[in-house]
């Protein structure tokens, strides 16, 4: 954790600010290893402080490292400005402008703030060794609990029962959910975000099986589209639309490409085929301690990607009142291509 501290730390010595004021709760995890609900950081050249108040105190003097702790005892922001001086930047993506405005009265003259922008989660972009292995662990629990929810068939079975008994195993292995398993089925699966419901999967039809895990802090999040039975060849035909594009792209993924041009290599197929409206969201976007983080892959992405970098692929083809399809791997960035955590195959599987 203390690498991190210092790599924020040039960013500020590289900037116009004094400090940077943390107050995000995943990115003082991040920075500091704390996992409690309530703490804060100061960081700047020289000067490394995590604030927390007396019930996380003893916990912090256990996880955090690399950074001075202190024990905020009555007024919590007093507590932080009291520390802060100079140009402080602030993460204005996180922080309520009604707390800002407290905080700033609470300054001592001359101290003055200005936004910091995204510096910790341009940090989180790229991942050492091992929040790779905890996101890689991840992702090969989320395909065991794929093929045990399989094993127990999916026609017949309420779209929340399947969905629900997905996320029970993922508990029962350990992990926690990363986000609301999706089980959409038939015409449900032309809602990319479904929620699962009540309804019965029929025989003979496309499910959408969305579903991530979330271990030791990180988290995976796949796709895959199964069948019931054969579906049909509109359905099959959309499919292998999709599979071609998701291919197409994987094969796309390397360091230095940017996020809106991978996700055109795999729109293009998409539109190839006709469907090009039918691909409504962006192809993919980075994953880590939350499972929605950036980079972007989507066309109007300005990133570029990175090597290290964890993302999403997952193009899809949604009909609406007739079926949907998502095929999403997990992968790592590489300096030549990538590396997919994802194992579960991508050829039609026809599940009873």
């Amino acid at each position: 954790m203390r690498g991190r501290g210092d790599r924020l730390a040039a960013m500020v010595a590289d900037s116009e600010l004094d400090l940077v004021l943390v107050t995000d709760l995943v990115n003082v995890n991040y920075l500091t290893g704390f996992g409690g609900t309530n703490g804060a950081c100061i960081c700047g050249s020289d000067k490394r402080l995590f604030f927390t108040d007396f019930r996380y105190s003893e916990r912090a003097e256990t996880e955090v490292e690399g950074w001075d702790v202190v024990t905020v005892k009555d007024d919590w922001l007093a507590g932080l400005a009291e520390r802060l001086w100079g140009k402080v930047g602030f993460e204005d993506d996180h922080l309520s402008v009604r707390t800002l405005r407290r905080l700033e009265e609470k300054l001592a003259d001359g101290v003055e703030t200005a936004p910091a922008g995204d510096k910790v989660e341009k940090l989180r972009r790229v991942k050492d060794a091992g929040e790779l292995a905890a996101i890689a662990a991840a992702a090969e629990l989320a395909d065991e609990v794929w093929r045990w929810s399989l094993e127990h068939g999916l026609a017949g079975r309420a779209e929340r029962e399947v969905a629900r008994a997905a996320e029970a195993r993922i508990r029962e292995l350990g992990a926690e959910p990363s986000f609301p398993a999706i089980v959409a089925a038939g015409p449900n699966g032309a809602l990319p975000h479904a929620e699962p419901g009540e309804r019965e999967i029929e025989p003979g039809e496309l499910v959408v099986f969305d579903m991530g895990a979330k271990l030791d802090g990180y988290c995976s999040d796949g796709t895959r589209t199964f069948a019931t039975g054969d579906p049909g060849e509109r359905a099959r035909e959309a499919y292998e639309v999709v599979r071609a594009a998701q291919a197409a792209a994987l094969e796309a993924v390397a360091a230095g490409i940017g996020g809106e041009a991978l996700d055109e290599v795999a729109r293009e197929v998409v539109k190839a085929a006709g469907h090009g409206e039918r691909f409504g969201h962006g192809l993919g976007h980075g994953v880590g301690l939350e499972v929605h983080e950036a980079p972007r892959v989507s066309q109007r992405s300005e990133d570029v990607l990175e090597a290290g970098e964890v993302v999403t692929i997952e193009p899809g083809v949604y009909l609406p009142g007739e079926f949907g399809v998502r095929i999403e791997d997990l992968v790592v960035v590489t300096e030549e291509g990538h590396r997919n955590l994802s194992g579960l195959p991508k050829e039609l599987q026809l599940v009873e």
